[in-house]
């Protein structure tokens, strides 16, 4: 029964997750101010449903296969890594350059790849599902029904939803936007050095 689960502190620890810097939301600011709000707005949809994915893999017991399985967290460990990693040098080669070049002002991403960037960021992320299992063990007991265990995945979608899009319409205003274009090198710069380093504190973490 839903008596059974604290709703709230399941939701507060997952809002803390959510709303804590990381790769998720320094994608989200970069492509919003980079890009413009409709690429932020989907690249956070695709976040959104890569932690959808997980949290639903968590509550029918995924984390708990994937933890007897050790290989299956090299695995996500390495193409984790090896994504941020990729971010980090496209920032980084961004950051170098002193001017946009006009090719890539007029061609922006697709909607449908800035979703692809957003679900292939979470997806690979080793640490999510490590995340939603320990929130799923401890916060919803032994033998909660199906209908509660579908609410606390709603709730925590649509936590997850509101927040992520939210950054991307703050990111996307016109003085983000307009702060971008006047430090567009330093930005870069920093989201190259975050991006390295989650790359590399993932690589070199202990999962298991």
């Amino acid at each position: 029964m839903i008596a059974d689960v604290n709703l709230p502190l399941i939701l507060l620890a997952a809002l803390i997750a959510t709303a804590s810097p990381g790769p998720a939301t320094l994608a989200i600011a970069g492509t919003s101010m980079a890009s413009g709000r409709p690429y932020g707005l989907a690249l956070a949809s695709g976040i959104t449903t890569g932690s959808l994915t997980w949290s639903i893999g968590a509550a029918a017991g995924l984390s708990v296969i994937m933890l007897a399985n050790a290989w299956v967290f090299e695995a996500m460990r390495y193409l984790g890594a090896a994504y941020l990693l990729f971010l980090a040098v496209k920032s980084a080669r961004s950051a170098l350059r002193r001017e946009v070049p006009v090719a890539t002002k007029v061609a922006a991403p697709s909607l449908g790849s800035a979703y692809r960037r957003g679900l292939l960021l979470h997806l690979t992320n080793p640490k999510a599902i490590l995340f939603f299992g320990s929130l799923y063990a401890v916060g919803v007991p032994a033998g909660t029904s199906a209908a509660t265990l579908a609410l606390v995945i709603a709730a925590i979608g649509l936590q997850s939803f509101v927040l992520f899009h939210a950054y991307a319409l703050l990111f996307s205003s016109p003085p983000m936007a307009a702060g971008y274009a006047r430090l567009r090198r330093w930005f870069e710069a920093v989201f190259a050095i975050a991006f390295a380093a989650a790359g590399i504190k993932i690589l070199t973490a202990r999962l298991g």
